[in-house]
């Protein structure tokens, strides 16, 4: 028998973080001990990057799409409730991984940080999966500066200015 793979659910920001950083077909290398998935509601959310995110699905299968309809009721009840304050990706991740004990994947920490840790789920920022990929050798100190850089130019000014070999990383995964 396999064992189940905890997922990484991403939220858009992530998954348009690094399509601007053109890292995509990184991510999920960067923990290949994890699945890592995209929600149908947030796969609608980023329709700039559907041909990117597409390839991986289909092509490199190295990310998942999982189709939110096919939740149980109680997933799909958290989910309504959290869409009323937070917004659907947002909602649908939280949802998903509050009753899966999978990981989050997003760098909107105002949203996601207060629920997510009262939870006791896991998220992981843009900036986290910078870092491990750092640690892990996938990219240098100077590859992951170029990465904020390029993505804070084309506007994505939620991925702040670090230095990743100071960076502190600490979450349990």
């Amino acid at each position: 028998m396999t064992e189940k793979k905890t997922k990484i659910v991403l939220d858009a920001d992530v998954l348009l973080h690094f399509a601007k950083g053109e890292r995509l077909s990184l991510l999920p290398d960067i923990l290949k001990e994890y699945q890592f998935v995209v929600l149908d509601k947030v796969y609608d959310e980023v329709s700039s990057i559907h041909n990117q995110l597409d390839n991986q699905i289909l092509f490199l299968k190295n990310i998942t799409k999982i189709s939110f309809s096919d939740m149980p009721r109680e997933v799909v009840r958290e989910y309504a409730r959290l869409a009323t304050t937070f917004g659907r990706g947002e909602s649908a991740c939280m949802a998903y991984c509050h009753y899966y004990n999978d990981v989050v994947g997003s760098s909107n920490t105002k949203d996601i940080k207060d629920y997510c840790t009262e939870n006791g789920i896991t998220f992981l920022t843009t900036i986290d999966f910078l870092y491990l990929a750092y640690v892990r050798k996938l990219m240098t100190s100077d590859e992951c500066k170029a990465f904020i850089e390029t993505v804070r130019n084309k506007g994505s000014h939620g991925v702040p200015e670090t230095d990743i070999t100071t960076y502190v990383f600490k979450k349990e995964i």
